[in-house]
């Protein structure tokens, strides 16, 4: 896998705490399936993961340095609080690297938009000492990620890439112009909540109802049109509703990121982003999301965290 151009890129952010996954997803799993998990991926080459510290109650990072073999591609992430102190980052580095067991980290994002120049140019002090071999930034506006790219262009580095929220369900970012831009800028844009949680995965019989189901089920039921277009679609891939979620990301050169506990959902991951939806398949899903007129939380879900 180029790491420049990723196809896909394996989410774990249920990864480590039983009880975490079972009152998210109503479930959990073992780590011998996670590590077949794994091995999947790097069957697939799919070889980026994706974590941050608070992923899995702060097990998540443990156990991709404990089933993860170095040709992994690690994702991590700096969540800065509003209120800046100086090491912050290289502190919180540091313990990431003793969680995975490495010298580096492949990508790290930082996560919020708070003290941008101060935590930047950590970033930078350790992105020259090879801690660090790219820097990308997460729930940054357009603005924002203007400015951090200037930021970063005054010590020699590019920015590598943007990871925001973005499905189906949510195109803030691209109506807003970011995504573009991205494009326009050789910038990387990722999407995270691809399937909103589970949103965008039609009803089963006997599923497991993790408090996120839970809290979605009316919407669910008024998504009923957009899983019908969604089937109709995957019927012609021969895939499912959820890999149209995802291939509508891919085929608009979007990056998804999707959480992965189970083989079976690398490998349909794996099968999603190798579709390229036609333009009149696009509009279809655009047009079915528009008549359902169901609101997720969009481009601002973690302002509140923001110092203004």
């Amino acid at each position: 896998m180029d790491i420049m151009k990723p196809s896909a890129v394996i989410g774990t952010n249920s990864w480590g705490s039983k009880a975490y996954e079972k009152l998210l997803r109503g479930n959990s799993v073992d780590c011998k399936t996670i590590s077949s998990a794994v091995r999947t991926a790097i069957d697939k080459d799919l070889l980026i993961f994706d974590t941050a510290q608070d992923y899995g109650l702060g097990k998540g990072q443990k156990m991709i340095g404990k089933l993860c073999p170095e040709d992994i591609i690690i994702s991590a992430k700096f969540t800065p609080g509003r209120t800046y102190k100086k090491g912050q980052v290289r502190e919180s580095l540091e313990r990431d690297l003793k969680d995975f067991g490495r010298k580096y980290i492949d990508i790290y994002w930082l996560h919020l938009p708070n003290s941008i120049e101060q935590n930047l140019k950590e970033m930078a002090e350790l992105y020259k000492e090879g801690k660090i071999h790219n820097i990308g930034v997460s729930n940054f506006s357009l603005k924002e990620c203007r400015f951090a790219k200037s930021v970063l262009a005054g010590y020699g580095i590019k920015l590598y890439g943007v990871q925001n929220h973005y499905s189906l369900l949510a195109r803030d970012w691209e109506k807003n112009g970011l995504v573009k831009w991205c494009s326009e800028n050789g910038i990387s844009f990722w999407a995270w909540a691809v399937l909103e949680e589970g949103i965008l995965v039609p009803p089963a019989k006997n599923e497991s109802m993790g408090l996120l189901r839970l809290i979605f089920r009316r919407r669910r039921r008024k998504l009923k049109p957009l899983y019908k277009t969604m089937n109709n679609i995957g019927r012609k891939y021969n895939v499912t509703a959820p890999q149209i979620a995802i291939a509508y990301c891919s085929s608009k050169g979007i990056v998804p990121i999707c959480g992965c506990r189970k083989p079976y959902q690398v490998e349909q991951l794996g099968e999603a982003v190798k579709i390229k939806l036609a333009g009149k398949e696009i509009r279809r899903l655009e047009t079915a999301v528009n008549s359902v007129n169901v609101k997720v939380l969009g481009a601002d879900m973690f302002r509140f965290a923001v110092k203004k």
